[in-house]
C-alpha cells in the first residue's frame, strides 16, 4: 500500500507541531510569534519572563530534582517548565534562595507560577499549530 500526500500531511502537521512545542517551550512566546500571533507571543514573553526574573530577585529558590522529597520534584518540574530562562539562571549561579528573606516564598511562588504559565502557553500554540483555534 503506498502513502498518498494526504496521507503525508497529517504526520507532516504533527512533526511540525512538536517542533513548535519545543520552540514555545524553550523561549517563552517565541511560539506564538513565530506562528503570526505577535501580540500574544510578546505579552507572553515579557510577563513570563518578568514574573522569572522577578522571582528570582525575590530571593526564590530554583528547586532541585530530589525524588525523595514529592513536593520538591513537582516543584523543580515547574521551575524547568520555562525552559531556557531556567537553565541560563541555573548556568549562572542563580536561584539558590534565600530561606531567611522575607519575600523568600513570594520569589518560590513567582518562579514556580512562570514554568506552569510557559507550559500553558506551550498547550494553547500547540492548539494553534493544529489548526484548533
Amino acid at each position: 500500500m503506498r502513502a498518498t500526500a494526504a496521507d503525508r500531511t497529517p504526520a507532516l502537521e504533527r512533526t511540525a507541531a512538536r517542533m513548535i512545542c519545543a520552540l514555545a517551550w524553550l523561549i517563552p512566546g517565541a511560539a506564538h510569534v513565530w506562528l503570526r500571533r505577535t501580540r500574544t507571543g510578546l505579552v507572553l514573553m515579557g510577563a513570563i519572563v518578568l514574573m522569572f526574573v522577578l522571582g528570582l530577585g525575590l530571593h526564590g529558590r530554583l528547586f532541585p530534582f530530589e525524588v525523595g522529597e514529592p513536593l520538591v520534584l513537582l516543584a523543580a518540574f515547574a521551575n524547568v517548565g520555562i525552559g531556557l530562562p531556567y537553565f541560563v539562571a541555573w548556568l549562572a549561579g542563580a536561584g539558590a534562595g534565600t530561606v531567611v528573606a522575607a519575600s523568600y516564598e513570594y520569589g518560590n511562588t513567582y518562579l514556580i507560577v512562570a514554568g506552569l504559565l510557559n507550559m500553558l502557553a506551550v498547550l494553547d500554540a500547540f492548539d494553534i499549530a493544529m489548526g484548533r483555534k
